[in-house]
């Protein structure tokens, strides 16, 4: 499997993968990635900004994730908590596997994947935010050495709960 940043051409096949995964979480009645977000123009910015990536196997894309090492103006103020770095580090949003690949451990690869990217860039930190009602986003996050910081809240308000993990130079999840 190959990890790499993705290209316009590959927008349809990124936003499948982001229809099954905002079917499930209205299926499991989780108020996240509903409204129409993310999107067509969502994901034409990510890959604009070089923040699109995804997991292929072959010709076949099975996951997709934004990554950006800009910073994220929400996570600034945290509540009931704190970041456990102050320094530089990779923002991930929008993971998400095809159904037919779910169980695989993809996204875990995919964490492992940013983790090498930051620690050839000499980021030491990844963090991340979900919905609180993101039972297997959090699963995810835990599984994968994330410690739980506290409260962020989303430009219109959202309450998400916030995450970070501390890259190894020992190596990742690969």
């Amino acid at each position: 499997m190959e990890f790499r940043k993705s290209r316009k051409e590959e927008i349809d096949d990124i936003l499948g993968i982001i229809k099954q995964a905002q079917d499930y979480l209205k299926e499991a009645g989780i108020d996240q990635w509903q409204n129409n977000y993310p999107n067509r123009e969502t994901i034409r910015q990510d890959i604009d900004n070089g923040e699109s990536y995804i997991l292929s196997e072959g010709k076949d894309i099975v996951a997709t994730a934004a990554v950006s090492f800009r910073g994220e103006k929400t996570y600034q103020s945290i509540h009931e908590g704190q970041w456990v770095s102050d320094g530089g580090y990779a923002v991930i949003h929008r993971i998400a596997v095809k159904d037919r690949y779910k169980g695989l451990g993809l996204a875990s690869r995919i964490i492992g994947s940013v983790e090498e990217i930051c620690l050839d860039k000499g980021i030491k930190s990844i963090k991340v935010d979900t919905h609180e009602e993101n039972l297997s986003m959090q699963r995810l996050l835990i599984k994968n050495n994330f410690q739980y910081c506290g409260i962020i809240y989303l430009e219109d308000g959202s309450k998400r709960l916030a995450f970070e993990k501390l890259c190894k130079i020992t190596g990742s999840s690969k």
